[in-house]
């Protein structure tokens, strides 16, 4: 379900029209989460890593309203709740695009995600649809290759893409703690720094 925004009476409106004229209205930062917890207690459950911290993010996300907004057709919409277009490897190492639908409980979320997995690592191709397109999603990526410390995003400034784009890196330890790094790259219409770091806390506090 979604419902839209009156702009008329939006204490963003100024904000949303000024950034909706960029060529690339979309900024992004990189920060580092603790995920010592998270990683131990993802082992202890016998849950790939990928899926307990993506679990995760989905719920902080859903925590930031500024994360549901979309924009279709020149309207700003919020949605009651957002799932993920992730991006699946293969042993062939191309990846296909998935939809995984958000859940409040991990166990409710686990079987749906492995599903869909094993459909993209069963397929070739981006596997682009309607469903893998739906505007009610982050679009997440995994590059645990490497700890990066920036990233940015292949983008088509001609097609109306208001999605947020979270991605994580590669874990490090340092000292006692287990680290990844975390970028998150939003539409500035639809959301600030102040946003971005709601989201960050959220994460943490979900990885524990």
């Amino acid at each position: 379900m979604k419902h839209q925004i009156d702009l008329a009476s939006w204490n963003r409106r100024e904000h949303f029209e000024f950034f909706s004229r960029f060529e690339e209205p979309f900024f992004g930062l990189v920060a580092t989460v603790d995920c010592t917890r998270a990683l131990a207690e993802a082992k202890r459950q016998s849950i790939p890593f990928f899926l307990y911290y993506l679990h995760r993010a989905l719920q902080a996300v859903n925590q930031v309203e500024a994360l549901r907004y979309r924009i279709e057709e020149g309207q700003v919409y919020c949605y009651d709740r957002i799932h993920a277009s992730a991006t699946i490897g293969r042993a062939d190492h191309t990846f296909g695009f998935s939809f995984i639908e958000q859940h409040r409980e991990l166990a409710d979320f686990i079987p749906g995600a492995l599903a869909e997995i094993a459909a993209v690592q069963a397929s070739q191709g981006l596997r682009l649809s309607d469903t893998t397109s739906r505007p009610d999603v982050i679009h997440f990526s995994a590059i645990p290759w490497a700890r990066f410390t920036g990233l940015t995003h292949a983008r088509s400034f001609s097609y109306p893409d208001s999605c947020p784009k979270i991605s994580v890196g590669q874990t490090y330890t340092e000292g006692a703690a287990t680290l990844m790094p975390v970028a998150i790259n939003v539409h500035h219409g639809l959301a600030d720094g102040y946003h971005v770091g709601q989201f960050l806390a959220a994460f943490q506090e979900q990885l524990g």
